[in-house]
């Protein structure tokens, strides 16, 4: 990444960590009951910080572990790709931040990880019955955004029906995981795969871009146009994700946790249709992963397997030319492909995929 985009970046990733600590301070600087009633409304008087800390400090825990915060700097640039709208899309990066943090949160927990950003994972720490709610919470939470923008009922009516159905889409593509990592035997098609994927991870990056282009004025068949280009961007993202817990193993995690936890990635599935007789010994090296954890020696059993037929490198080369093609389309949909703000959102994507 250059160093302008490096400044540029850092400028706006500054702003953003502001607005995402008012809506989500530390406990301790929960002052005044202006962020309570905005978050709870009118509360008994006996309800204390101490209660308040169940919801606060798990999320906040996570949320200041870092994360590369490229959903909402996404959200941004698209506003200001789409031209000079009357919302301040800095003031709605909530809503994409926090559904991501609440749904690490979760997945966390349905994966049954013990790690996450290189710590204990929020349900280690504070148990799972906390984490689980904290989570829940976070969801809700990043929509009182919404409420104190300076537009009319109707503008934000439209972010409301955004946000809940890209919330409710996502559990959907969590479903369709769970369903097949569940069962060791059950092997999604390559269409399957992709539909899940778009739904749990590219849900996200289509809110950040609808979210961003709305706040800058444009249409919302142009969010709408945007939107479907955003989630495959997301498709190419997971599927890269896939293939580094393969073979480096993702920050703060160790190699092949996938296997572990059954996952029917696209390495599997390419795998498959090239061996398909090789289908019942990978059930039996994931159903041994799972008992045994992530010493067990089926792990590096399974990847050995996924290796001798290329289906890795496939994979990768598929995420890599998706993200690609993908980005210049997003950066080109005003027909602007020449201004800073597309050149920033290349910047972006080119710097995620290394």
């Amino acid at each position: 990444m250059n160093e302008e985009a490096k400044k540029e970046f850092q400028k706006r990733l500054e702003k953003i960590e502001s607005v995402l600590n008012r809506y989500l301070p530390k406990t301790e600087d929960i002052q005044n009951g202006t962020w309570k009633k905005n978050s709870f409304g009118e509360l008994d008087v006996c309800v204390t910080q101490d209660h308040i800390r169940n919801l606060t400090d798990p999320t906040r825990n996570l949320l200041s572990l870092g994360g590369k915060r490229w959903r909402p700097l996404l959200l941004v640039l698209c506003s200001e790709l789409a031209g000079k709208g009357k919302i301040d899309p800095y003031e709605i990066t909530p809503l994409v931040e926090f559904a991501h943090t609440a749904s690490l949160i979760h997945d966390d927990i349905e994966d049954a990880a013990d790690t996450r950003r290189g710590k204990p994972a929020a349900h280690i720490t504070y148990g799972l019955d906390t984490a689980l709610n904290a989570g829940s919470w976070l969801y809700f939470q990043g929509a009182t955004c919404i409420k104190g923008l300076a537009t009319d009922d109707g503008t934000k009516i439209t972010f409301y029906e955004l946000f809940l159905e890209e919330l409710r889409r996502l559990h959907l593509g969590q479903a369709m995981d769970i369903l097949w990592h569940r069962n060791p035997k059950m092997i999604p098609t390559k269409e399957e795969y992709t539909a899940m994927v778009r739904n749990k991870t590219g849900t996200l990056a289509r809110l950040a871009v609808k979210a961003g282009i709305l706040a800058g004025g444009a249409t919302k068949e142009e969010a709408d146009k945007a939107g479907r280009i955003a989630e495959d961007i997301g498709t190419g993202f997971q599927i890269i994700d896939d293939v580094i817990n393969l073979t480096t193993g993702n920050p703060g995690k160790k190699r092949g946790d996938d296997i572990v936890e059954g996952k029917k990635s696209l390495p599997v599935l390419l795998h498959l249709e090239k061996k398909p007789g090789d289908g019942e010994k990978l059930a039996e090296l994931f159903e041994k992963a799972r008992r045994e954890g992530i010493e067990s020696d089926a792990v590096e059993e399974a990847i050995a397997v996924l290796e001798k037929s290329g289906a890795i490198d496939e994979a990768k080369s598929i995420g890599n030319k998706l993200i690609e093609e993908k980005s210049n389309e997003l950066a080109s949909i005003f027909g602007n492909a020449d201004s800073k703000e597309s050149a920033l959102i290349l910047e972006l994507f080119a710097a995620l995929k290394k």
